[in-house]
């Protein structure tokens, strides 16, 4: 049945009983005989002739537009089987944002690689927009990255948790000693933030607008110059924090309040919708377990 209805998609796409035919190195009369076929198996008309062309029926037009998914999920099942059979060829790589802190990814990782000790798996971390690009230009499979805009129907968009946010600070803080920290105790402290010129504005607009941070910004290229200034007491650094969390002796967090309440960023799993296959929706899938596992 499937390769009936691969010959009405041609005839329809073709507009033409003859091109449809040539396309699939069949006879005239042979592609009209499979599509009656089809229409006795489905028990309706799907098309009507007229003179040299034809119509497509109300049912013949639904029955075209739901076969083009039908089809489609077919063609990457097969591909998807043979990926499997022949997993030294596979590959996944995933991305997770830079100050996420906890155990979450890791344990997910260690999931998949057991699973799937033959594919091939790339990590990396990166900020916000790099993580972004790298999914969007097709340089990544799937990332681990905080929700700051609408969802897009490009991608799927999988929540993971909402995460509560803190400050990496240095063990010799006087902050440490405190219960509770606020906005408005940290705004005399630069905020350390990690980004490239380019992503510097958009950075700014979002910790100050959006988070309603106050405090002076300073930018470094990677999260270890950022560890670096924390450990001498020059700043802070904004972190998620999961479960098993762990922190060098050299510095801590602690978890911030605004307004009495506490902070929260939504962590969610993205991976183009064109690019859904096998092995990134197991990821996600131990992404999850990894999560909800507390």
């Amino acid at each position: 049945m499937l390769s009936q209805i691969r010959y009405f998609q041609s005839v329809v796409e073709e507009k033409s009983f003859t091109k449809a035919a040539e396309l699939h190195f069949i006879s005239q009369s042979a592609i009209s005989q499979q599509i009656k076929n089809l229409e006795e198996k489905l028990g309706v008309t799907l098309l009507v002739r007229k003179n040299r062309g034809f119509e497509l029926t109300a049912a013949g037009r639904y029955f075209y537009e739901k076969s083009l998914a039908l089809v489609a999920d077919f063609d990457k099942l097969c591909q998807e089987t043979q990926s499997i059979a022949n997993q030294q060829s596979a590959k996944l790589s995933i991305g997770y944002l830079y100050s996420y802190e906890g155990s979450e990814i890791q344990e997910a990782i260690s999931g998949f690689a057991s699973q799937f000790p033959d594919v091939e798996l790339t990590v990396k971390t990166g900020t916000h927009d790099q993580l972004y690009d790298d999914l969007r230009f097709g340089r990544i499979d799937l990332v681990v990255n905080d929700q700051r805009r609408a969802f897009s129907d490009d991608y799927m968009n999988l929540v993971l948790a909402d995460l509560p946010l803190g400050l990496e600070l240095a063990t010799f803080n006087s902050l440490v000693q405190s219960d509770k920290v606020t906005l408005d105790d940290i705004v005399e402290k630069t905020l350390i933030l990690v980004a490239d010129s380019q992503q510097e504005e958009t950075e700014r607009a979002y910790y100050h607008d959006y988070l309603g941070f106050s405090n002076d910004l300073h930018f470094v290229a990677n999260p270890t110059d950022a560890r670096m200034l924390v450990v001498g007491n020059r700043g802070y650094l904004p972190i998620e924090v999961g479960k098993g969390g762990s922190f060098p002796p050299t510095v801590t967090y602690k978890l911030l309040d605004k307004q009495g309440q506490r902070i929260f960023r939504r962590m969610c799993a993205f991976w183009k919708k064109d690019n859904s296959g096998y092995y990134v929706e197991t990821m996600a899938e131990f992404l999850v377990k990894a999560f909800q596992d507390k």
